[in-house]
């Protein structure tokens, strides 16, 4: 949610934010309408409220003959109390509806408009060329025996698939060359539950928009992930960190599921857009104040990785309307695709600001003793994804990939060669 008072106080602050996602501006009056009848039901029922303490002592006080004229007073005004808490705690739940639906506010200098209105801020590495005919990453993969979609596909549906040897390898090496630079980077590893209660979800801002996104167990009331930033975000709930010496990293590893909700026929050849895939995921609990810097650490991370693979990329500046629910920038890496000619995201980071912290309560203490909601950030780090650019960049004419230096020590081999 974002800050009731930054609403009451700066609403065209909001309303710009708005304006930039393309999102609803009355819905801003709505919430600061609704925020005013709150606190005015919070107001009256905290006068009756003292009034009916103030008046149980004088009913004690009173003499016996006195005694049940006062009791009949004190009952009905017992429930005039109830029923102005009633009043109250609609009003509270029809506030947090409201503002809640409203999405974070972006930050300066984000772009304005929607999906293809991003700014580039940087092309790195030289686009790749083949002297032959290049093959595309499913060619590539059934070369080496390493992807089989048709097997997928039979056991699982469209959009599934399996990485069989050196695929499968190719993933766990990704994932550990991951590993080692957050470890280097001081994250704390944690293997994250991929079922998550209601709260958490809602919590995270994965229940707005992109709720067609995710897969619900509805006997359960338990939703799958999609990202381990769901449950990382809601590893610290209801909890006040102690950040005085330092921030809190984690990276969570986990298999993620996604619907792919309205993707259509887009991306159905390969392992671009899958249903399943896994993912290694930075997460940073942080004071709010140097969030913006974290987000800058957290990027540079992600392209270091892409560097050491020989990828070649570009980063964007996601415009305002392409934005998710909780972020407040975010940042996209797109790795060069040879055999469709463009660049293809490959991982992204965001920072959600305090945004998220408020839904899940997560807060911090200051040198004042007063608690405060800290910031989040998140980005990946590496995903099944990045087979495709690997595989692709790598290719020789022969059907062979060659295997970037960082990887063979995870891999134990310098080049994946067909299966004969």
């Amino acid at each position: 949610m974002i800050d009731p008072v930054l609403l009451r106080e700066t609403p065209d602050v909001v309303r710009a934010s708005q304006e930039r996602r393309g999102a609803s501006v009355e819905l801003v009056d709505e919430a600061i309408a609704a925020d005013a009848a709150r606190r005015a039901a919070i107001s009256g029922f905290e006068t009756l409220r003292a009034e009916q303490n103030a008046f149980g002592k004088q009913v004690a006080q009173a003499p016996k003959d006195e005694k049940a004229a006062l009791v009949a007073q004190a009952q009905e005004l017992a429930a005039r109390v109830k029923n102005a808490q009633s009043v109250a705690s609609d009003a509270e739940a029809r506030f947090a509806e409201v503002a809640g639906a409203i999405p974070n506010i972006v930050l300066d200098g984000v772009p304005a408009g929607g999906e293809d209105d991003f700014v580039t801020l940087r092309e790195v590495g030289a686009i790749p060329a083949f002297d032959f005919p290049a093959r595309d990453h499913l060619e590539l993969g059934e070369l080496l025996d390493a992807i089989d979609m048709e097997r997928g596909a039979k056991v699982s549906g469209a959009r599934f698939y399996f990485l069989k040897g050196v695929g499968a390898r190719l993933e766990f090496a990704l994932v550990q060359l991951g590993l080692q630079r957050a470890l280097e980077a001081g994250f704390t590893p944690l293997i994250t539950p991929t079922l998550v209660r209601p709260d958490i979800m809602a919590g995270t801002g994965f229940l707005g928009a992109h709720a067609d996104e995710v897969y619900y167990l509805e006997r359960d009331e338990l939703f799958l992930t999609g990202t381990s930033e769901v449950a990382l975000a809601g590893y610290h709930k209801d909890e006040i960190l102690d950040l005085s010496a330092g921030p809190k990293r984690y990276a969570g590893i986990s298999t993620c599921y996604r619907r792919e909700a309205g993707s259509g026929g887009k991306d159905t050849r390969g392992i671009i857009r899958v249903h399943q895939f896994q993912k290694l995921e930075m997460f940073s609990y942080i004071d709010p104040a140097d969030a913006e810097a974290e987000h800058e650490r957290l990027l540079a991370l992600q392209e270091g990785m892409l560097q050491s693979l020989g990828l070649s990329y570009r980063v964007i500046d996601t415009a305002a309307g392409d934005l998710g629910t909780s972020a407040a920038r975010k940042f996209d890496v797109e790795a060069w695709v040879p055999t469709q000619d463009a660049y293809r995201e490959l991982t992204s980071t965001s920072n959600c600001t305090t945004f998220q912290a408020r839904r899940l309560d997560i807060r911090q203490r200051g040198d004042d003793g007063k608690t405060a909601p800290v910031a989040t950030l998140n980005g990946t780090l590496a995903t099944t994804r990045w087979i495709v650019a690997l595989l692709e960049t790598h290719q020789r004419a022969d059907g062979s990939v060659v295997v970037p230096e960082v990887l063979r020590p995870f891999l134990g081999l310098d080049v994946l060669e067909p299966v004969a």
